[in-house]
């Protein structure tokens, strides 16, 4: 059975290009479906999709928006309709990949409807602004971005030769056949950082002997942010966040924060989830000269000629601690909290450069007294990358798991 693109464009101002997208992915015997985005003028060929069913979806109207008075308006009723007719197309089974072009503001309407798209189904953005920093645009999915080189403004001998590469890629990627589900394990998340390498690479080998497939996120902000994100697109059945440190980053205003709801997903997705304190005794910076002026006189270290880490005080540990409390206060499901008392990460251990237990006792305490009751809180006389620690912290997860599939 062939497989349906999804194509989304302003069929007003670039309607020859999508036109020729069209057929060319059609040449490759995949079947399109075509989304009018467009505002102002006409399209250029009739669509499957109008923008002002489009715009209807966003909740708007497209005669208020195609006035041309409300263009900002029209920017975010036109990407939040996009996204609610492309998720449903996909969960009707009608959308097995979807394409788009554009300058920066066709590619933010775009993008916005593929970030609502699961990870792993097939997403390409033809964009001016490609070769650029496009983090904003991708969120925590999977979006190929190809720079178009010139502007989308027509037919050239640069532009045909863009487009055509980008009609096999997209037809290439919705004809590939996925590996078999029967052959996937269930998944387990887990948080890493240099700091922790250890300790995940040992519980990853408990875990993984009993079954399962163990995906490691190293925890840099994004990485925490896309294993939340397949948390809760319902990828994974336990979460191992053994490293919270994008909490520190978050307090300290580090370069790394996954945000202020990190940690939220797997208790909102009621999975069974194990939390520790890892490498929250230190924020990320880049550079030496990127420390703010305020920190200049605290402990800093440099990992590498561009990370420099800050070591986090009592007061910001207080803070972190109350944060992971209110991630596991939140669970829905099996939740259990694991501290390691000699030390969070490799440089807090006795004799370290971070060592520093009154800072640690800060954060394990401000856990303890704001954890609900019934949440089991175990305290380990271990580093936390001492084989003994890391695999507690594997087999209560284990457990968890096994209880949790035995009702």
């Amino acid at each position: 059975m062939a497989k349906t693109v999804v194509i989304a464009g302003a069929l007003d101002t670039k309607g020859a290009d999508f036109a020729y997208l069209k057929e060319l992915i059609e040449r490759e015997g995949v079947n399109t479906l075509v989304v009018d985005f467009g505002v102002m003028g006409e399209p250029a060929f009739p669509p499957d999709i109008t923008r002002a069913e489009v715009a209807k979806a966003g909740g708007g109207d497209i005669a208020y928006l195609a006035t041309g008075e409300h263009k900002d308006e029209a920017m975010r009723i036109m990407a939040e309709g996009l996204a609610v007719v492309v998720r449903r197309l996909y969960d009707e089974g009608k959308l097995d990949g979807i394409i788009s072009m554009g300058g920066s503001g066709g590619t933010s309407i775009a993008t916005t409807a593929m970030r609502a798209l699961p990870i792993g189904v097939p997403k390409v953005m033809v964009s001016t602004v490609g070769g650029g920093d496009v983090s904003a645009y991708a969120g925590t999915k999977d979006i190929t971005f190809m720079p178009s080189i010139v502007d989308v403004a027509g037919l050239n001998r640069i532009s045909r030769v863009i487009y055509a590469n980008a009609a096999g890629a997209i037809a290439g990627m919705v004809k590939m056949e996925r590996p078999s589900a029967a052959e996937a394990k269930p998944i387990i998340v887990a948080s890493m950082f240099g700091n922790t390498t250890p300790a995940v690479n040992h519980a990853k080998s408990i875990l993984e002997a009993e079954g399962y497939e163990v995906l490691v996120f190293h925890a840099t902000g994004t990485g925490g942010r896309v294993m939340e994100s397949l948390i809760t697109d319902g990828y994974a059945v336990g979460s191992l966040d053994i490293t919270t440190t994008e909490l520190a980053d978050e307090v300290c205003g580090g370069v790394l924060s996954a945000g202020p709801e990190r940690c939220l997903a797997a208790a909102r997705a009621g999975i069974p989830t194990v939390l520790v304190p890892g490498c929250v005794d230190m924020a990320n910076f880049w550079g030496m000269d990127t420390v703010p002026e305020k920190y200049r006189n605290r402990k800093l270290y440099q990992w590498n000629p561009n990370v420099t880490l800050l070591r986090t005080n009592v007061e910001e540990n207080i803070k972190i601690g109350e944060m992971i409390a209110r991630a596991a206060n939140e669970s829905k499901g099996p939740v259990a909290v694991l501290v390691p008392l000699k030390g969070v990460s490799m440089l807090d251990s006795p004799g370290g450069a971070f060592w520093d237990p009154e800072a640690d006792r800060a954060c394990f305490d401000a856990i303890k007294r704001n954890l609900r009751p019934d949440i089991p809180y175990l305290e380990l006389d271990y580093n936390i990358n001492d084989p003994e620690f890391s695999g507690k912290v594997a087999e209560t997860l284990l457990e968890m798991l096994r209880k949790q599939s035995s009702q």
